[in-house]
């Protein structure tokens, strides 16, 4: 689909292809899949990486009745009270007692340790006292059936698949993946991307610098979002501002990459280029969103390789790809169950705006007497001010026909927590 092509009911607001950012992201979730290959990696280095393979528990955890607890395993008899019961034996994890246990007796029982035969709930240590010779043991009245007693199969039954493909590898999956004896799995190879940035102003940090130049804090900015989320990122450094330059750079660098990333040269300025040059080279399928910041941001392809052009101001490049180069990211690298987080909190501040765009405050949270934080904006919203971002602990998010918020309201939180990486 070509820019000309693109709906008019979107938002017009700011002109008739300014997207809303709910339509972009979901035709980014229509339009772009996995590219990337297959490579079966050891478990101990999955992480980060997305699922290529289903993961299935080939036995059941646990594979038996365990205690819950360490106590005493016996025969529940609910209404009785307190009751002395001998003690004929133990059991710690990793070892299972041979015989049974009938009404009066009891077992020594540690966590994780097969419940014996017979015996039908445990009861906490703590609750239980020893006579001092060990031979008896007093319990607790009241206790059920199954009582601190975690059943067969709990956590995972026999052939239950228990990880599906496009999943990131967390911690916790890692864990899970190893708790049915996998030592290797099957995941997506890293992505690569090729990011540059553009602009005759810019210089690379640690080099001299004359003083109508700034140091290109674009590149690192995105390379480090890039990094976080598991990706080979292939650092091809400043564009001039010259369109042969720019067209050759992004031929080339089609061929090498999954994902072409630039930051600035979208606009409309006489200056920047990128843009022309994609639509020439490929397509442009998307140019401008009706958000702020990051209003100027273009989606297309260079050939057949994907395309996103971030906008030049910093925290314009961070939020636009928080927003959509993640998105996209996520399912060029073929991952289907990492969206967006967000949550609520209590406005600590006044804001208003003409109603159109959908605009992401950057805020700092405190705690709050009433059980949620309240988001105290940052007092200068403009899109140059990269200090907005240390300060920030995330994104208030203000719908596109909201004009004012005021202390107190709900309001929608994006924590950068759960969107760098």
């Amino acid at each position: 689909m070509t820019a000309s092509t693109l709906p008019t009911n979107d938002c017009t607001v700011h002109g008739p292809t300014a997207l809303s950012l709910d339509a972009a992201l979901d035709r980014i979730a229509r339009t772009y899949g996995p590219v990337t290959g297959t490579e079966t990696v050891p478990l101990r280095t999955a992480l980060g990486r997305v699922l290529a393979e289903e993961v299935t528990a080939p036995v059941n955890v646990p594979p038996a009745a365990v205690s819950a607890m360490d106590g005493w395993a016996f025969v529940a008899a609910p209404g009785d009270g307190p009751r002395c019961l001998s003690v004929i034996g133990r059991v710690p994890a990793g070892s299972h007692f041979p015989g049974t246990v009938a009404a009066g007796q009891a077992v020594r029982i540690f966590t994780g340790a097969p419940v014996p035969a017979g015996a039908d709930c445990v009861a906490m240590q703590e609750d239980c006292r020893t006579e001092s010779d060990g031979a008896a043991v007093w319990v607790p009245a009241g206790l059920e059936v199954g009582a601190n007693i975690r059943p067969m199969g709990e956590d995972m039954t026999a052939g239950s698949v228990v990880l599906r493909p496009g999943r990131r590898m967390r911690a916790q999956e890692v864990g899970l993946a190893a708790a049915v004896g996998r030592s290797s799995v099957t995941v997506r190879q890293p992505l690569r991307v090729a990011l540059f940035s553009t602009g005759d102003e810019l210089r690379e940090p640690g080099q001299d610098k004359p003083d109508h130049a700034i140091y290109d804090a674009n590149r690192h900015t995105v390379a480090a979002q890039l990094q976080g989320l598991g990706v080979e990122v292939i650092d091809l450094g400043i564009l001039p501002d010259q369109p042969e330059a720019v067209r050759a750079a992004l031929a080339d660098a089609s061929a090498r990459a999954d994902l072409l990333v630039t930051s600035g040269g979208v606009s409309v300025g006489e200056e920047d280029h990128v843009k022309t040059v994609v639509a020439a080279l490929g397509a442009i399928d998307l140019w401008k969103l009706a958000i702020k910041p990051g209003k100027p941001l273009a989606l297309g392809r260079v050939g057949s390789t994907p395309f996103l052009g971030l906008p030049g101001n910093p925290v314009s490049a961070m939020v636009t790809f928080l927003l959509v180069g993640r998105p996209l990211v996520l399912r060029l690298s073929g991952a289907t169950d990492a969206p967006t987080p967000r949550g609520l909190v209590v406005a600590g501040f006044t804001f208003t705006k003409k109603p159109g765009r959908r605009e992401f405050l950057r805020v700092r949270l405190e705690a709050s007497a009433g059980g949620l934080p309240t988001a105290i904006r940052f007092p200068n919203n403009s899109s140059g001010v990269l200090t907005s971002m240390v300060e920030a602990d995330g994104l208030v998010d203000m719908p596109a026909e909201a004009e004012a918020i005021a202390p107190g309201d709900m309001v929608a939180y994006l924590p950068f927590s759960g969107l760098f990486g």
